[in-house]
């Protein structure tokens, strides 16, 4: 019986090992991580290949929603908007969208399954770049089946046995569809009033549908579809040319799925927990929803001048929240697919072109450029990767960089030329705010989005430090500085008696009695933006080294650092996420959930204690980046956060980008491989990491002794290995020495 038993364990362990084999990289993704949000907008489980314009996740608000708004056909706007509808149903009450409830969903980064109706219905989806396919079995054999395809805004109509048509994007582009079935239809045609006319062409409207019904019996209809922003003909040309005359969606998948274990191999770790492992291949897929390829074999539409371009050879990309994805999600792409940071780049600046103005977007979408949020940061963009050595059009990008901050009004939201608190700025040095009851007189400013004073003045202060930076790589030395001095603008604002960024008035006069944890109204917008003063004390990612001499030395800085992470909300959690949804995930006044704070645990290696530093980001991964369906504390700007957790898990972070220089944390995983484009590897290797064991002891980098809590571009882009002696506790001497700090743009 003991042999039995033994052999017994040893099959089952050699099966396990097995199993352990056949896991892929792709088998660590979620998708379902952050389906329910904290408070604001979740995370949606997403299908995609790695920045394609086919784009698809559940029609539904998030993972708790009852019932699905029909089948997804492809996702417009990150988040926010899609177009078309797939309604399979064996209910003869027809309408143009069949909500149904869901069971059994199983979504991957290139599929989805799902049963529906009670589990009478199960479709399957994969997807291409401009295509995808769906296989829709019927389980109730007594019923007639029907398809419905809906447009919410738009024409369809029946050509040649296929669906055609449009649907409008918000007056700024069209979404066009081609889709095909492989059993052909007894009876197809426009569906009003729940039936099915003869005619084949719809007018323009909101919600018009082509319906479909199959006979009873119908056991499955597999629907394939291709998509278009040039015409239908061009859908149908897309369609035909990724999936030829064939329906076979486990090709379509097994193809999805090779292409992201190849894109996921980028970054390849050993040791960690499966769910850390899970938590690190998630969101890294996050970091490739957005922008999207608009390019269509060879052309592309572009909603900046309505007019379809020729690419040349470089694919052309949109839809990028650049406020958010500037600081980790565009430099994690320089580093690991520099030939498409590259491509992005260049999509930008034809769009600025297209545009007229020749001023750099900073909310690129499908629809144009949206102007959202405040700051022009499309110039860290390019700075970043004109230090990391990518090949970009320095002239156009300082050009139209320039004139997008100096010509273009620096009122949060708006796209308008420049107007009184422009003039205001580049003669004082600070956008002022109003005092308590003084009304608005700059009609470039929202009503909602309000002036938001100092979060542009310390986001222009960075701009235009960006801007020093091209200017000195483009010889224009007097430019160069004269931008360099703007980049201090946010001294105009510092408030030296209480060390905190304090908005002003006209009169160079300091708000009084202002509130840094509650003063600015909703959203704080009065004087900064969602987030509060204690979010904003730090929004000065070029010049730490000047910031500590502004709070009177690094111990000083530690202080309110480290008073940042202890203080506490002052009220209810109602009343302050009331007023500030968007500044969740505290730790203190710390909030995890926005992007202007992700680099503010690492401030600790500008002013003499790493350790902090690696204490922070394990007590920020930990708590709040979980394996759960609110695993992630706020927002997901298409890789805006969790371009943080990579980089982060990983154990570096780009703090400033334009700077070509990373800061260490602490890794998760005791050895981490980073492809680099050249065929060389990053390496780093954490000795006795562990969940206890997260503070640095020593470091070599490439076999010499390394006491910076920082490396450079160029000290890995060759190739490196990065040795990390970890332990329990913490080497409070590693990398504090004051001429140890990393670069800032007052201290080289």
């Amino acid at each position: 019986m003991k042999r039995i038993l033994s052999f017994i364990a040893a099959v089952m362990l050699l099966v396990s090992g097995a199993q352990a084999q056949q896991k892929e990289l792709v088998d660590y993704v979620n998708p379902y991580i952050g389906n329910i949000s904290h408070l604001l907008v979740p995370t949606f489980a997403t299908i995609q290949l790695p920045n394609s314009l086919m784009r698809v996740y559940p029609a539904r608000n998030d993972y708790t929603t009852e019932l699905v708004n029909g089948l997804p056909v492809v996702v417009t706007n990150h988040r926010e908007r899609s177009a078309f509808s797939f309604s399979p149903t064996q209910d003869a009450n027809l309408k143009s969208v069949m909500p149904v409830n869901w069971d059994n969903e199983v979504v991957t980064p290139y599929s989805m399954d799902i049963e529906m109706a009670d589990n009478t219905m199960r479709a399957q989806l994969a997807v291409s770049h401009l295509s995808a396919i769906y296989d829709i079995s019927f389980y109730e054999a007594d019923k007639d089946a029907y398809l419905i395809i809906t447009s919410g805004k738009g024409e369809l109509k029946v050509e040649n046995g296929a669906v055609k048509g449009y649907q409008d994007i918000w007056g700024s582009a069209n979404m066009y569809i081609c889709a095909e079935t492989d059993v052909q239809p007894v009876e197809i045609g426009i569906l009003e009033n729940g039936k099915i006319k003869a005619a084949t062409k719809t007018k323009k409207a909101k919600d018009v549908s082509i319906a479909m019904r199959f006979p009873k019996g119908t056991k499955k209809v597999s629907l394939r579809y291709g998509i278009s922003l040039i015409n239908a003909n061009q859908a149908e040309a897309n369609l035909h040319r990724e999936q030829g005359d064939k329906f076979d969606r486990v090709a379509i998948e097994q193809a999805g799925r090779k292409e992201w274990n190849e894109t996921l191999a980028n970054i390849k770790v050993d040791g960690g927990t499966e769910d850390e492992k899970v938590v690190l291949y998630t969101s890294y897929y996050r970091t490739f929803e957005r922008p999207v390829c608009l390019s269509e074999d060879g052309r592309y539409f572009s909603a900046f001048d309505q007019k379809v371009h020729e690419d040349g050879g470089t694919p052309f990309y949109t839809d990028d929240w650049i406020w958010d994805t500037y600081r980790a999600a565009h430099p994690l792409r320089a580093l690991i697919q520099p030939w498409k940071e590259e491509d992005i780049i260049e999509s930008y600046l034809r769009m600025a072109e297209q545009m007229g103005t020749k001023w750099m977007p900073t909310f690129p979408e499908m629809t144009g450029d949206t102007r959202r949020m405040n700051s022009n940061h499309g110039v860290a963009m390019v700075a970043d990767a004109v230090q990391k050595g990518l090949k970009v059009d320095v002239e156009r990008g300082y050009e139209y960089c320039k004139k997008g901050i100096t010509e273009k009004t620096l009122a949060p939201w708006c796209g308008k030329k420049r107007g009184y608190i422009d003039d205001y700025y580049w003669e004082h040095g600070y956008i002022p705010a109003l005092r308590p009851g003084e009304p608005e007189t700059d009609p470039n400013v929202s009503n909602f989005e309000k002036r938001q004073p100092i979060a542009v003045t310390l986001g222009t202060a960075y701009d235009t430090w960006c801007l020093s930076v091209l200017a000195d790589k483009l010889g224009k030395s007097d430019e160069a500085k004269y931008f360099f001095d703007f980049s201090h603008n946010y001294r105009t604002v510092y408030n030296a008696e209480t060390a905190f960024f304090h908005p002003k008035d006209n009169q160079d006069k300091f708000l009084e009695n202002f509130d840094y944890t509650r003063g600015g109204g909703i959203g704080a917008r009065d004087a900064y933006d969602e987030n509060n003063g204690w979010t904003y004390r730090w929004d000065v990612q070029h010049n730490f080294a000047d910031l500590i001499k502004l709070m009177g030395g690094r111990e000083q800085l530690r202080k309110n650092l480290d008073q940042t992470f202890a203080e506490p909300m002052g009220d209810g959690k109602r009343e302050f996420y009331t007023q500030l949804p968007d500044q969740t995930g505290n730790i203190g006044q710390f909030t995890m959930a926005n992007e202007p704070s992700l680099h503010i645990p690492y401030i600790y290696n500008y002013a003499g204690a790493p350790w902090k530093t690696q204490k922070r980001i394990r007590q920020c991964l930990k708590t709040w980046f979980r394996n759960d369906v609110m695993g992630i504390p706020g927002d997901e700007d298409g890789g805006g956060l969790t371009s943080f957790v990579v980089f982060s898990s990983l154990g570096f972070y780009p703090v400033t980008p334009g700077m070509p220089i990373y800061n260490i944390g602490s890794p998760l995983f005791s050895n981490i491989r980073v492809q680099l484009p050249n065929g060389k590897v990053f390496q780093i290797i954490a000795n006795n990491c562990s969940e206890e064991n997260k503070y640095i002891q020593s470091a070599t980098l490439n076999g010499q002794n390394w006491d910076k809590p920082w490396f450079s571009h160029d000290d890995i882009k060759n190739g490196a290995v990065l040795i990390l002696e970890m332990g329990k506790h913490p080497n409070k001497s590693w990398g504090a020495a004051p001429e140890m700090a990393p670069p800032s743009a007052d201290r080289p």
